[in-house]
């Protein structure tokens, strides 16, 4: 069957009537909550027992060699300032606090650094690279070589004093749009994430200060270089352009895209965006429900801000990226024993 750009345009027209109806036709499944809640615990356990051994594996798949000798060697090893990163992110706390807590620890541990210390810990070469590893090492344990994937995008405050999704929903797309004067404060960090499908587990990641395609951008050069084979993706309709269908076919040849096409949408365009057009306005009811798999990543956020907080305390952009990869490892270490 040919279409034409009316077509895809009535569509759109009645978009949200066809959408209303199909969640009223579509039987939402309950949560049983003692089995969540005994699969969460198991999860729990699984991610804090794992943990020790996917780092140490981590950091024995690569060797460092260094060339500058000068300097106080550390007083922990790299495995202690892994971990140390990952359990102050998870609590939460400042680098103050958390190296005030250390102090508490040390009556059971030998662990004992300050403030000072827990910050460089975000820009130390070795600890980048071991989180590198342990994501990868997650994924290919899991068998997650080609991924069904969602994807999506959301932010994160940098400051105590705006939150933002109250600040999104209040100002819409002008919080993505404000152009802030050099000597004005970052307020927002961007963030993106490719979800699998089938073990819940991010496969990729990006961050920018300056706009979501930047994080999109990012992430499918993580997965490129990971060398995972996106099969299909389903974005939100920010993303839902030719321009970024063209991207992500150029980086992931065969690549099935799933987008909400806007209300101005035009058959004009590649053939990947024709054929998506196609398969939209034949079906829009078998699409949908394709479509709203991407659920899945909206979850995965909202589970991840309830874990590691809406705020990220860093300020220095290669930080910034640090902290939210530390949110991504432990999305993946509580979804990896499942």
């Amino acid at each position: 069957m040919l279409i034409k750009t009316k077509d895809v345009r009535e569509v759109t027209k009645i978009l949200d009537d066809i959408i209303e109806h199909y969640k009223a036709t579509t039987e939402e499944k309950k949560r049983d909550w003692r089995t969540y809640e005994q699969k969460f615990a198991e999860r729990v356990k699984t991610a804090m027992r794992e943990l020790s051994p996917l780092i140490e594996e981590a950091i024995a798949s690569f060797k460092v060699y260094k060339g500058e000798t000068r300097g106080n060697k550390s007083s922990i090893t790299l495995k202690q300032k892994v971990i140390l990163l990952l359990l102050k992110h998870l609590f939460g706390r400042s680098n103050r606090s958390m190296a005030n807590m250390l102090v508490v620890f040390s009556l059971l541990t030998d662990v004992d650094v300050g403030y000072k210390t827990l910050e460089r810990l975000y820009s130390d070469p070795e600890v980048i690279v071991t989180l590198h590893n342990l994501h990868q090492i997650m994924l290919k344990k899991k068998g997650v070589e080609q991924a069904n994937c969602g994807g999506d995008g959301t932010g994160h405050s940098l400051t105590i004093k705006k939150h933002y999704a109250s600040e999104a929903q209040k100002l819409k797309e002008k919080v993505k749009l404000t152009k802030h004067c050099s000597n004005s404060k970052k307020m927002f960090v961007y963030s993106f994430a490719m979800i699998d499908l089938k073990t819940r587990m991010y496969i990729a990641y990006g961050t920018s200060i300056k706009s979501e395609k930047e994080t999109l951008v990012q992430a499918i050069k993580m997965a490129k270089e990971l060398d995972i084979k996106i099969k299909k993706i389903r974005l939100d309709k920010y993303y839902s352009c030719q321009k970024y269908v063209r991207l992500l076919e150029e980086a992931f040849k065969g690549i099935e895209v799933v987008l909400i096409p806007k209300k101005n949408a035009t058959l004009k365009g590649p053939w990947k965006w024709k054929n998506m057009l196609h398969d939209f306005v034949l079906d829009p009811f078998s699409y949908l429900e394709d479509y709203f798999q991407r659920n899945q990543s909206e979850s995965g956020f909202s589970e991840d801000k309830k874990r590691t907080g809406w705020k990220i305390m860093q300020k220095r952009d290669e930080r910034i990226d640090t902290a939210y990869f530390c949110t991504v490892l432990w999305h993946n270490l509580f979804w990896y024993g499942n």
